[in-house]
C-alpha cells in the first residue's frame, strides 16, 4: 500500500494536480523512505525547494535522530528559516528523547519569533508533558487548547479526549465528550473509544463505537481496531474474538493493524501460543505483512518465558521473518538474540 501511495503522490505532482506544500513534501519523503530506503529519501531532499527543506528533519526524527543537528546547521548555512512545521518536528523529537527542558526552549524560541503554537503542536507538547509525569504543565496546555469556549474550538476535542484520559481524568473526558456526543465526527468518535478505554469505562467505549456504527453504513477497519485495542488492554479475549468476527461478517479486510491488536490481545491474556499462531498466519498473507510491533510483542514474551524457564529457546521466529523478507531493527534483533539457542558466545567458542 505504501508503494501505491507513493505512485499516487508522484502522479499528482507530475500532472500538476496539486500544489505541493510542506505537508505534501513531508508525506512524499516518508513514503520514499519506507518504500525505497533512506538513501533515496536523502536524494529526494535535493529536489525539494529550499523553503521546504525542513522535511529532512521529519525523516531523521523517525530514522536517525543524531543527524538532526547536522540538518539544522545546513538549514542555517543556506538561510532556510524554520517554519511552524519544522518547530513541531523539533518539539516532538525533544519530547521523544525525554528532553523536556530542550522542548521548552524550542517553544520559547517560537514565541520570541512571533510564532504561535497551533493546536496540533500543543497536543504534542501536552502528550510529552504527560509522559514525563508533568501533569500540571500538561493541564495548562490542555486549557490553552480549549480556549474560552470549547464548543467554538470543537476541532480540538479529538486531541483533548485521549490526553485527559492519559491523565486519568474521567470527568474531563465526560465533559469534552458531551460537546460532540450528540453528533460526533468520525475522528472524535475514534478518540472517545480510546479515551474511555484508558479510563477503564469499557461500556462507554462500546457506546461510542455503536453510535458511530448506527450513523454509518460501513465503518472502516481502523474503527474496529481501535475498540479491539481497548479489549486487548483490558484482557477481554472473548469480546475481542466477537469483534473480529463482526469485522469478517461485515466484509472488512483484516490487515496489519488488526493483526497487531489481535496478537497483543492474546499476549496480554497470557495465550502466547495463540498469539504466535496468529502471527504465523499473518505472515502467510500475500498482500501485506505484520508490523514489527507484532513480532516484538511475541518476542518479548518469549524472552520472559525463556528467562523464567531456564532460558529455553524459542525457535522459528527469525527464520519466519527471513522467509517473509522482514528484517529486524536493532531492538528486535536484541530480543531475538536473547532466545537464540545457537548464538555464539565466548564460552561456547571455548567449549566447541
Amino acid at each position: 500500500m505504501y508503494g501505491r501511495a507513493l505512485q499516487l503522490s508522484e502522479w499528482l505532482e507530475m500532472k500538476k494536480q496539486l500544489d505541493f506544500v510542506e505537508r505534501d513534501y513531508a508525506s512524499r519523503l516518508d513514503l520514499i523512505a519506507k518504500v525505497r530506503g533512506l538513501q533515496k529519501a536523502e536524494d529526494y531532499i535535493q529536489t525539494i525547494p529550499k523553503a521546504f527543506r525542513g522535511e529532512l528533519l521529519l525523516l531523521y526524527k523517525r530514522l536517525d535522530k543524531k543527524k538532526i543537528a547536522d540538518v539544522l546547521l545546513l538549514m542555517e548555512k543556506e538561510n532556510v528559516k524554520l517554519s511552524p512545521f519544522t518547530y513541531r518536528i523539533l518539539i516532538d523529537t525533544k519530547g521523544l528523547c525525554n528532553d523536556i527542558a530542550g522542548m521548552d526552549q524550542i517553544v520559547e524560541t517560537m514565541k520570541a519569533e512571533g510564532l504561535e503554537l497551533d493546536i496540533l503542536t500543543q497536543s504534542i507538547l501536552a502528550k510529552h508533558y504527560v509522559s514525563a509525569g508533568l501533569a500540571e504543565k500538561a493541564e495548562e496546555v490542555l486549557k490553552m487548547m480549549e480556549g474560552d469556549n470549547i464548543k467554538e474550538n470543537r476541532w480540538g476535542c479529538r486531541f483533548l479526549l485521549p490526553l485527559y484520559a492519559e491523565l486519568g481524568k474521567a470527568d474531563e473526558v465526560e465533559r469534552i465528550w458531551k460537546v460532540c456526543e450528540s453528533n460526533p465526527r468520525f475522528e472524535e468518535c475514534m478518540a472517545a473509544i480510546e479515551a474511555w478505554g484508558k479510563v477503564g469505562q469499557i461500556e462507554k467505549s462500546e457506546a461510542a463505537f455503536d453510535g458511530q456504527l448506527a450513523t454509518s453504513k460501513k465503518l472502516p477497519a481502523k474503527c474496529y481496531t481501535k475498540l479491539l485495542k481497548v479489549y486487548s488492554d483490558h484482557k477481554m479475549v472473548q469480546k475481542g474474538k466477537d469483534l473480529v468476527k463482526r469485522m469478517d461478517d461485515n466484509g472488512l479486510k483484516i490487515g496489519p493493524l488488526t493483526w497487531d491488536a489481535l496478537v497483543k490481545l492474546y499476549v496480554e491474556a497470557g495465550e502466547l501460543e495463540k498469539a504466535d499462531s496468529i502471527l504465523q498466519k499473518a505472515c502467510q498473507q500475500k498482500e501485506s505483512k505484520p508490523l514489527f510491533a507484532s513480532f516484538m510483542a511475541v518476542m518479548e514474551q518469549y524472552a520472559k518465558r525463556a528467562y523464567k524457564n531456564g532460558k529455553a529457546p524459542a525457535y522459528g521466529i527469525r527464520e519466519r521473518m527471513k522467509a517473509d523478507n522482514i528484517f529486524p531493527n536493532r531492538y528486535l534483533a536484541a530480543q531475538l538474540a536473547q532466545v537464540d539457542a545457537f548464538r555464539r558466545t565466548a564460552v561456547s567458542d571455548l567449549l566447541d
